[in-house]
């Protein structure tokens, strides 16, 4: 082999490493190249209450929920052992999941019909409380003998009183659902059960804590 032709194959080699570390950084890229997309889900908002909730005359933001990188994805998490934390393939929230919980959250609280105003700090809303929020669980757990997941969901929630932004309140809510079955649906109607009583939980809990 020439030195020229050495000088050639080596130039070559070094301008195709840019493309492969962006491969080798693109988490799920390649294997996804040929095959179908994966399948978007997301989970519905709470439309029934508690009777009688307090008629909230204040202003109200709801931040982003706070989650550690393995849930701030748009990837639907499973976890097979307490220490492992996996994904289920070709199947994605339409958004990341802290995204989609707030949301889920604001339509929530409007469903409620039980306050003045309620959005996101986004919008500009001038609010007396803020809502802040913790995802601390948000996944499919495989610990069963029968191999049927069961849905986990735990949020911590902290009340915030503007301007002096104190808080008044904090509590975490949790609900634990048994998929009937293992199929992709029936554990989406899993999840949407376990975070629909927490979503009513904590709309219901913020809308009495102010007038305690």
């Amino acid at each position: 082999m020439t030195i020229s032709s050495m000088r050639r194959k080596t130039l070559i080699w070094l301008s195709l490493l840019p493309l492969a570390f962006a491969l080798m950084g693109c988490d799920g890229l390649l294997p996804t190249l040929g095959g179908p997309p994966p399948n978007l889900y997301t989970l519905t908002p709470k439309n029934t209450f508690t009777k009688g909730l307090p008629q909230a005359s204040w202003q109200l933001v709801v931040e982003e929920p706070v989650a550690s990188g393995g849930l701030n994805v748009d990837r639907i998490a499973l976890r097979a052992a307490p220490t492992e934390l996996k994904y289920f393939a070709r199947a994605r929230w339409t958004e990341r999941a802290p995204r989609m919980l707030q949301t889920l959250l604001v339509e929530s609280f409007e469903n409620s019909g039980a306050i003045i105003a309620v959005g996101r700090k986004a919008i500009g809303l001038r609010s007396d409380y803020n809502l802040k929020t913790e995802m601390r669980e948000f996944q499919a757990e495989y610990f069963s003998p029968d191999g049927i997941p069961t849905i986990r969901v735990r949020l911590n929630a902290k009340l915030v009183q503007l301007p002096q932004r104190s808080i008044i309140a904090s509590r975490t809510f949790e609900a634990a659902t048994k998929a009937e079955g293992t199929d992709i649906q029936q554990v989406i109607h899993a999840f949407d059960q376990s975070l629909g009583k927490v979503l009513r939980h904590t709309v219901e809990w913020t809308l009495r804590e102010p007038a305690r």
